[in-house]
């Protein structure tokens, strides 16, 4: 069966969406992407108006089996936390009313799933996610690229069969995964072991 996952990389500025379809093999298809642009100017709250109308549309067109949104992270600047913890509360209530579960990525999380590296830059990943998604040009803005890079990361993660979430790389079907997710499950695994 076929994973369908909208990835989410949540802002008030720039909504980066993006819809990927996974194989069991891993093989992973672009669906569609986009960014939901607001203004700074606007008031908070059609701000966030535009951001659920527009996740409502894209998740009636494209019925995703499960959203995929960054995990909010520490910054010294706090107003840009609170917008991007607005936005995903915006993004997740509206996957909860339709019965959608959600699942959080971390940014390194996010990096490490489609690079081997959890400290790669956005040039990195947008290249990546290119390759994996056999694209002609490179997913534009580069928010368009992470939601896909969250959808991939969790269809990854999802789909491995194990209770944990995490990429098996022992055993049967570990030489499907690529040197990427190969990397990223070994470092998953050291760090559970070092709990």
């Amino acid at each position: 069966m076929t994973l369908r996952v909208l990835g989410v990389d949540p802002g008030l500025t720039r909504c980066g969406i993006g819809v990927v379809d996974v194989e069991k093999n891993r093989r992973a298809t672009m669906v569609a992407f986009g960014v939901v642009g607001t203004s700074p100017d606007e008031s908070l709250d059609q701000r966030l108006l535009v951001i659920a109308t527009s996740i409502d549309d894209w998740l009636d067109k494209y019925q995703p089996h499960v959203l995929a949104v960054e995990r909010v992270f520490s910054q010294l600047n706090v107003s840009t936390v609170m917008g991007v913890a607005q936005a995903s509360g915006v993004v997740i209530a509206a996957a909860a009313r339709r019965g959608i579960p959600v699942a959080l990525h971390t940014p390194s999380e996010v990096k490490a799933a489609v690079t081997g590296s959890g400290t790669s830059n956005k040039d990195a990943v947008t290249k990546l996610v290119t390759k994996i998604l056999r694209l002609d040009a490179p997913p534009r803005p580069a928010d368009a690229a992470d939601a896909l890079a969250l959808a991939i990361t969790h269809a990854w993660r999802a789909g491995t069969g194990n209770s944990n979430g995490g990429a098996a790389t022992t055993g049967p079907g570990s030489q499907s995964l690529t040197p990427a997710q190969r990397a990223w499950a070994d470092a998953e695994a050291k760090a559970r072991r070092a709990r």
